[in-house]
């Protein structure tokens, strides 16, 4: 099963073995007591965490000071995919086909860009659309999006504009 990058350990925090997380998620569950991680092949169990500014204190068990954190330091952490209806993940949008709910082509996503109000898929066509605009991710891949007029400049069904 492919994991899914969740965040990364930043460095130490104190002499108790804690580290500072910064997630790339919004799924802060990742960080409950009991989740179980991949840090860069070796699995880290969750005891506790807590916001700290921008990231999270975490406290892994069998890390019990500084040296045994300094050993996460830089580490990515992975988890298995959630099973949630209706969640876009990064790794099935690129190269999907994008259309509009009328079925006008709009591009292929060739990147997601993280913003601050919306992600937004980055197409083929140099077009960006914000995630929020996303209603629907088909079985063959493809992502229906539903615009507000303007936003694109569309080719028809067959590909003409």
């Amino acid at each position: 099963m492919t994991l899914l990058e969740v965040g990364r350990v930043e460095r130490a925090h104190g002499v108790r073995g804690e580290v500072v997380v910064s997630l790339v998620t919004d799924r802060v569950e990742r960080l409950a007591p009991g989740s179980v991680l991949d840090a860069g092949g070796r699995q880290v169990e969750v005891i506790a965490s807590r916001r700290h500014g921008r990231g999270w204190i975490v406290a892994f068990a069998g890390i019990e000071d500084r040296n045994g954190a300094e050993t996460l330091h830089g580490a990515t952490l992975r988890a298995e995919p959630l099973d949630d209806a209706g969640e876009l993940w990064v790794h099935e949008l690129i190269g999907a086909p994008v259309v509009t709910v009328g079925g006008d082509h709009a591009g292929t996503v060739e990147a997601v860009q993280a913003n601050p109000a919306s992600d937004l898929l980055v197409l083929d066509t140099g077009a960006l659309v914000p995630v929020r605009f996303v209603v629907e991710q088909r079985g063959d891949r493809t992502v229906v999006i539903d615009p507000p007029e303007g936003l694109l400049e569309l080719a028809g069904p067959d590909g003409d504009a």
